[in-house]
């Protein structure tokens, strides 16, 4: 696909759009059409060429999102057309995710640097955080709360949010990482109530109890890391893979869980398609697969009860 992407964004091709293309709507179809020619691999924070090309447009014009039709008849000059048709190229060509190119993505309605050190958020569990996980903690008062894996630190500044009475431990094996949470945690001035912690899983949290863990490890199989479109080349691997079942630190966290929840604590976390895996591997285990409004599967939430009644089967 890269060869015909190069060929339909020629130089002709481009100066004929500079030229005659005006407003936001004349630039946003133009897009859609090189991105659908294009074939690129979307689910990055968008799911359609349209948000992906307005994720690029806004970006350019030092806009907030594009939801407000009466933007559409805005007209570009032409340093902002060439500008947008240079992110364009980029985005089609050396298959960048649009929130790698702008350094920014939205997550549970708000905006976080990103960059290559970190995943693009892109996780389910922010329905969940907008519904302050109501229904898995059912009422419990939450005062401290586990984002483990935590990258751009994403969830844990959800969270804080979410609970402004808590206190967040975001937690990650990358020292890049943390660089990026650090930075957000800041943008969002958390500093006081959000702490970065350098982690291999719980290693350096013994001692510490929360009454909610979050986590959103890596998940995806060796099979499927061999067949991940290119777009997906670009973000840490360390984030994605996790053994040849997907499920290599899903177990380690599940098996070490009950020992950081404080009683009537929960534990939520993400395996994405590796669900099916989990469930065949444990099948005496209830986990309480979580359904979404917005679209996303792979989500579960599990008790300290039920950890702790299941614990032998994580440790086989």
């Amino acid at each position: 696909m890269a060869e015909s992407s190069e060929l339909f964004l020629s130089a002709e091709c481009i100066a004929d759009a500079i030229a005659e293309l005006e407003t936001v709507h004349d630039w946003l179809r133009f897009a859609v059409s090189q991105l659908n020619h294009a074939d690129v691999y979307l689910g990055h924070g968008t799911d359609n060429p349209w948000d992906e090309a307005a994720a690029l447009l806004s970006f350019v014009l030092h806009l907030p999102p594009l939801t407000n039709d009466k933007l559409l008849t805005v007209r570009l000059i032409k340093q902002e057309r060439a500008a947008f048709v240079d992110l364009l190229q980029q985005r089609i060509s050396q298959r960048l995710p649009a929130a790698y190119l702008t350094n920014q993505a939205y997550f549970a309605g708000l905006a976080f640097y990103v960059d290559e050190r970190v995943l693009i958020p892109r996780s389910p569990i922010a329905e969940l955080i907008a519904d302050k996980f109501s229904g898995q903690l059912q009422g419990k008062a939450v005062h401290n709360i586990l984002d483990l894996c935590t990258g751009s630190g994403c969830i844990a500044i959800a969270c804080a949010y979410a609970f402004p009475e808590a206190e967040v431990d975001a937690v990650d094996i990358s020292p890049d990482a943390l660089e990026i949470a650090q930075f957000n945690i800041e943008q969002h001035n958390l500093e006081h109530r959000v702490y970065p912690i350098l982690s291999d899983g719980y290693d350096a949290l013994v001692g510490t109890k929360y009454d909610l863990i979050v986590t959103n490890p890596p998940y995806v199989d060796a099979e499927d890391m061999a067949d991940l479109p290119a777009e997906y080349q670009h973000e840490p691997e360390l984030g994605l893979a996790s053994g040849e079942d997907g499920l290599a630190l899903t177990r380690r966290i599940l098996a070490q869980a009950v020992a950081y929840l404080n009683d009537g604590g929960v534990l939520v976390c993400e395996v994405g398609n590796s669900m099916v895996q989990l469930q065949q591997q444990l099948p005496e285990v209830q986990f309480d697969w979580l359904e979404f409004k917005h679209g996303g599967i792979g989500v579960f939430a599990i008790t300290k009860a039920e950890l702790q009644r299941c614990l032998h089967y994580f440790e086989q």
